[in-house]
């Protein structure tokens, strides 16, 4: 099965599953451990791929535990810390992530309630985990232009200096994205005098920005509706002969189903 074809696999699981899950421990057998074996590939009964309940003792923090430590070739390189699904994700959860960061020498850190993953390094000091996610993959609504940075997480595909390198670039594009997206369900106030201010002359006031803020929502969603029917009949332009160019009906030899089709 392909890389895609996994990750869409486990997407239809936990959408079927979401809402039956409810503690931590069962979030961990049925999405967890599904997802590092089944789509990044590692072993998950093999303490030398994978490690359960991962302790490394953190100044005075002694005896704590990460959920999950990713080895390769010996040393860690991926941390995951696992959370409920039905509860919400915030950098609060994180905290032994942060810690753990700092001592190993992992890259990686990820925290996921097996619904929502999100992956963080350290792109704003060397060695200390960012405060915010470089990538952020939904399993109910995965992103497809993610797909291949997923896969250089996996056993056979690991590229350490490439998920890195594109780190940056991933991190604000993915935040771009989900603030563009907010804007469209709930367009701000500042959203609305941007767009107000290209199309009316007049002054932004009270009543001004009341009445654009519903037409700049309904603007917004007749563009995404839009745009989504011109990639349908794009797409299906691309496989529809034009009405000039159909094939003439003969009545000699039966047409193929191909050309009866395309009539």
């Amino acid at each position: 099965m392909e890389f895609a074809d996994r990750l869409s696999a486990l997407a239809a699981k936990v959408r079927n599953q979401a809402d039956a899950i409810g503690t931590e421990e069962a979030t961990k057998n049925a999405f967890v451990m599904p997802f590092i074996s089944t789509i990044l590939g590692y072993d998950v009964f093999d303490p030398l791929e994978v490690v359960p309940e991962y302790t490394a003792d953190v100044g005075t923090k002694r005896g704590e535990k990460v959920d999950y430590a990713i080895v390769r070739n010996g040393e860690v390189q991926i941390l995951i810390e696992a959370k409920a699904s039905l509860g919400q994700l915030k950098i609060e959860h994180a905290s032994q992530l942060f810690r753990y960061f700092s001592v190993t020498n992992a890259r990686l850190a990820v925290l996921t309630n097996g619904v929502v993953w999100q992956f963080y390094t350290d792109l704003d000091a060397p060695n200390r985990m960012d405060s915010k996610p470089f990538l952020v993959l939904d399993l109910l609504e995965i992103d497809e232009t993610l797909i291949p940075e997923i896969q250089k997480l996996s056993k056979d595909s690991f590229d350490l200096d490439s998920i890195i390198s594109t780190a940056e670039e991933l991190k604000y594009v993915g935040a771009l994205k989900r603030e563009i997206a907010a804007q469209f369900r709930a367009p701000s106030d500042e959203w609305v005098k941007f767009f107000t201010s290209r199309v009316y002359e007049g002054s932004f006031t009270a009543r001004v920005r009341e009445q654009f803020t519903t037409l700049v929502s309904k603007a917004s969603r007749q563009f995404l509706t839009e745009s989504v029917n011109d990639r349908l009949k794009t797409a299906l332009g691309a496989v529809t002969l034009p009405a000039a160019d159909a094939p003439v009906i003969s009545l000699d030899p039966p047409m193929s189903r191909s050309c009866a089709g395309a009539a």
